[in-house]
């Protein structure tokens, strides 16, 4: 695209190559008819006072030449008069011999007078033949001037045989665009429902398999092919950080055609997605949503529908990678508590059978996990919620560690001696181990 400035109002507009290269060539070609008319005029007005001047020249000259004879001429005039003077008071001789004088002077005078006759034809023939040079220069401008019209013309006609070239070529390709426009929306009224559907599927797996290797190596994401349970999702999503599960996502992907003549909301497949998710035991359900395509609200971006379904969000295809980042991001930051918990779970289980001397610790213990859980639940649904939250979870984590120190303080006074006693297998065995890894010690020594 070009942008052209008007000279008269200033705005500023756009036209595409086409139309540029079609002004372009209006404007160059009535500047070249205007330029070349100045100069023509020009050519003309300098030939016509170039040839003026030389006629002036030549007029003055002549004009000089003769005043100059005429000067002479004026002179013997008067030496002819001075003489006749003097000869008035001579004898006959002297004035026959004078009459001889004059007449050789008349002879001088007419021979003079022939020369300069003679002078003011060759100055005819040089004004003549100057005068031919110039009408010659005149007729080879005025060929110059016809051959630049020619190749003027020529050029123009060249113009408009590549313009309407253009044309059809530019008409041929518009058809072209057409008829594939048209292509692609007949196979697209051709397409089924779920033909639709299952393009927007291939789309999100192909946009995750891109990043697995890199950004999620140990991740779990197939389809979802269990139907067990009377319905299925599209995708499950686990990831795994040193063999624990830390975040696990149910995908529903939707979609329809532009001409389906009952138009799906978003909200009408909540329900169903909020079934899958508890029943595959995902953490989070997302559903990836084409329909409502004039919605702001699902355009904006990231769309957290946990007001009407718990940890449920609803995000269009471009925002399909950016929410499983986003959520294994915040997910990661619960792994510790969750390795802590389940470090504490594994100290818990009694080796034979302590139930009967756990009793008591359990009980305590239960206590305190059970509020350590409960503020720890409250945390990560602050987490789903919203993840800008971030002090509310602070807060909430803080209460929990009292209760974890509380749990952790019993731990402590929980002593091999306190466990073993009334169980003498164990206190043998922990004897035994004791006794070894004395002898060790000593060998070491």
């Amino acid at each position: 695209m070009k942008e052209l400035k008007c000279p008269n109002c200033q705005h500023v507009f756009s036209v595409d190559e086409d139309a540029f290269r079609s002004i372009a060539a209006q404007v160059r070609n009535a500047a070249f008819d205007e330029e070349l008319a100045r100069r023509e005029k020009e050519l003309q007005s300098r030939m016509q006072a170039q040839r003026e001047a030389e006629q002036a020249r030549a007029r003055q000259q002549m004009s000089e030449s003769l005043a100059l004879k005429e000067l002479e001429l004026g002179k013997r005039d008067a030496e002819i008069r001075n003489l006749r003077e003097q000869l008035a008071g001579q004898a006959e001789l002297e004035r026959l011999k004078a009459e001889r004088e004059l007449a050789g002077r008349d002879r001088a005078i007419e021979a003079l007078k022939a020369k300069v006759e003679q002078a003011d034809d060759k100055l005819r023939v040089a004004l003549l033949e100057e005068q031919n040079r110039t009408n010659e220069a005149l007729r080879e401008k005025d060929a110059q001037i016809a051959s630049l019209r020619h190749a003027a013309d020529n050029e123009r006609a060249e113009t408009a045989v590549r313009e309407a070239a253009l044309r059809e070529q530019h008409a041929l390709q518009l058809r072209q665009k057409q008829e594939m426009i048209d292509y692609y929306k007949e196979m697209k009224a051709r397409l089924s429902t779920k033909m639709i559907g299952e393009s927007l599927e291939v789309h999100c797996s192909n946009e995750f398999n891109r990043v697995r290797a890199t950004a999620y190596p140990f991740a779990y994401f197939e389809k979802d092919n269990d139907a067990a349970g009377g319905s299925k999702g599209d995708f499950i999503f686990r990831d795994y950080i040193d063999g624990t599960e830390y975040i696990s996502i149910m995908f529903e992907m939707k979609n329809e055609a532009d001409t389906t003549a009952t138009k799906h909301r978003n909200e009408d497949f909540f329900a169903k997605l909020d079934r899958d998710r508890r029943a595959k035991n995902c953490e989070y359900a997302v559903l990836v949503s084409l329909l409502e395509a004039d919605s702001e609200l699902y355009n904006e971006g990231i769309v957290d529908v946990s007001y009407r379904y718990p940890r449920m969000f609803v995000v269009r295809p471009q925002f399909f990678m950016p929410i499983i980042a986003l959520l294994s991001q915040a997910s990661r930051k619960s792994v510790t508590y969750l390795q802590k918990l389940e470090e504490a779970q594994r100290q818990s289980v009694d080796v034979t059978n302590f139930e009967a001397k756990l009793n008591a610790f359990r009980e305590g213990f239960g206590r305190n996990y059970e509020q350590a859980s409960k503020k720890f639940n409250a945390a990560i649904e602050e987490i789903d919620k919203t993840i800008q939250h971030l002090m509310k979870v602070k807060e909430a984590l803080i209460g929990s560690e009292n209760n974890l120190r509380l749990a952790n303080d019993k731990t402590q006074g929980l002593t091999i001696r306190r466990l073993t006693h009334g169980n003498p297998t164990m206190k043998a065995k922990f004897e035994k181990a004791r006794r070894e890894a004395d002898g060790e010690d000593s060998s070491d020594e």
